[in-house]
């Protein structure tokens, strides 16, 4: 009785802020636990409420927002799904849907109607792969008719955090899935891609000559 009045007089002490941190490492828990390398050493890691300020994003980009309040930003590095090209980008979580930005333009948006799945490596590379359905037209990019993308190819570090923030925001924390050795991913109508994560003497991220997304891993991170 004595140890659940302290448990009892513990949570009601939380702040709104902590108690959300940490029902978000719960859903981290439930996803990641003994799935992916870094999992152990991030859990005494309070997760940020955000890895942006407005004062990091352009003016112009928070005004086509509008009344979209961003729950969640941090830099990423997207990589194009033919070629893989590495771009610098901001990922901007709202309510509604997801934005990667490149200074003052919103480059693509993607609601999360849309997406049907999202994808890591159970090792320390921080890839986030955010699979859209093909059939679906609500993926757009900036100042172009709606049109059917492919998936998504991102990296970021704090993988934990973005990815529970981005599975909360989805509302769909079951689809979250953590492969070993390859995954696919939808390129264009009829076309996949294949990404490969393997351990090595330092990171690299590169396409190797089978046309394939090679991602070494050197160690953990979180």
């Amino acid at each position: 009785m004595c140890t659940r009045n302290l448990v009892r007089k513990y949570c009601r002490g939380i702040s709104a802020e902590r108690k959300a941190m940490m029902q978000q490492k719960v859903v981290t828990s439930e996803i990641f636990r003994g799935k992916k390398e870094g999992y152990a050493e991030s859990l005494n890691q309070l997760f940020a409420g955000s890895r942006l300020d407005e004062s990091n994003i352009n003016p112009k980009v928070l005004q086509l927002l509008g009344s979209e309040k961003i729950q969640y930003g941090v830099p990423v590095i997207k990589y194009d799904r033919k070629g893989f090209k590495a771009r610098q980008r901001q990922l901007l979580l709202t309510q509604r849907s997801a934005y990667l930005v490149e200074l003052s333009k919103v480059k693509q948006k993607i609601e999360y109607a849309a997406v049907r799945g999202v994808s890591t490596s159970s090792l320390s590379d921080g890839i986030l792969v955010i699979h859209i359905s093909p059939a679906d037209k609500q993926q757009k990019l900036a100042a172009t008719p709606p049109s059917p993308q492919g998936d998504v190819i991102l990296q970021c570090e704090h993988i934990f955090e973005v990815a529970t923030k981005l599975a909360m925001l989805i509302r769909k924390e079951h689809t979250v899935r953590v492969v070993q050795g390859s995954l696919q991913f939808y390129v264009s109508p009829g076309r996949e891609g294949t990404i490969v994560f393997e351990t090595g003497e330092e990171d690299q991220v590169y396409k190797d000559k089978n046309g394939q997304l090679r991602v070494v891993s050197a160690g953990k991170k979180t």
